[in-house]
């Protein structure tokens, strides 16, 4: 079984969707799949239907989706190999004490792949490989479809789960433009920061991302415009002033001797460390 989640959710056995189109099962697979070869349990299946307040019919309701779902998944099976060691619905999506588990026989998961060439990635990274680190971040975000389980009715537990999932895609970006922008990679990366700073306007690494790529390319001022918009949106919105790392950004871009700053071709290192525009976050 091949388990889609990182756009809309795409659950395939033998290459035949398994979906369903009604709201309710589709959110019971949807847990499922995000939970892929682990236990689910009942609870967690009925406050996300219904919430706190469950139907004194929620449980054979529930059973009743996951026998839709079984229905859905038995025609898929009926084109495996005989040779393959056919399974059965029932042998896809167990019951177990407590809940139900899909079995997805060893079979692909966007989150799975995406979570191990990102934490790769990571380690690439801290060992001092920039390019790779670059390379293999950018593999794992593209990975993405489009919002996490984007067709899905998301109840409390799958939206905090998907908050979840948007974060982690988050910090593998920053650490990807981080990497790039560590390799002189400034002027490619001023579309898409800008971008970016526009869908996050109170992200605040972003926003130094973004200071410190216009910077490079010989753009002081409209890096401390992009300043100053982070800074109102932050204190009309939040009432909180900009943090002190952003600030020592805005300090050092200030401090700068000229507005037409070269940038470094792509294999030339940004300044170390000591550099407050060197590293942001």
């Amino acid at each position: 079984m091949d388990i889609g989640i990182l756009g809309a959710l795409d659950v395939r056995e033998n290459g035949l969707c398994v979906v369903p189109t009604a709201p309710k099962p589709r959110q019971v697979l949807a847990v499922l799949a995000l939970h892929a070869d682990q236990a689910v349990t009942v609870g967690t299946l009925t406050e996300e239907l219904w919430g706190r307040r469950p139907p004194r019919s929620a449980r054979p309701t529930l059973q009743t989706y996951v026998m839709h779902l079984r229905d859905l998944i038995a025609p898929a099976l009926r084109g495996a190999a005989e040779d393959a060691g056919r399974r059965t619905a029932k042998q896809v999506l167990r019951t177990v004490p407590g809940g139900y588990l899909l079995d997805s026989g060893q079979g692909s998961s966007d989150v799975r792949e995406f979570e191990r060439i990102a934490d790769t990635g990571y380690r690439t990274g801290e060992a001092g490989d920039r390019c790779a680190a670059a390379r293999l971040l950018r593999t794992a975000l593209g990975l993405w479809r489009g919002p996490a389980l984007a067709d899905v009715t998301a109840g409390e537990y799958l939206s905090t789960r998907i908050r979840g999932l948007e974060e982690s895609r988050l910090c593998a970006l920053d650490r990807r433009i981080e990497a790039d922008l560590l390799l002189g990679r400034y002027r490619e990366l001023i579309p898409e920061l800008t971008v970016l700073a526009d869908r996050y306007p109170t992200h605040e690494s972003l926003c130094g991302q973004l200071m410190l790529a216009l910077h490079r390319s010989g753009r002081r001022s409209d890096a401390l415009d992009a300043y100053r918009r982070l800074r109102t949106t932050l204190v009309r919105e939040q009432g909180l002033e900009p943090s002190a790392a952003l600030g020592r950004i805005r300090q050092a871009v200030l401090s700068a001797p000229t507005d037409d700053t070269p940038a470094p071709t792509d294999d030339t290192p940004a300044p170390g460390t000591a550099d407050p525009l060197a590293r942001i976050g």
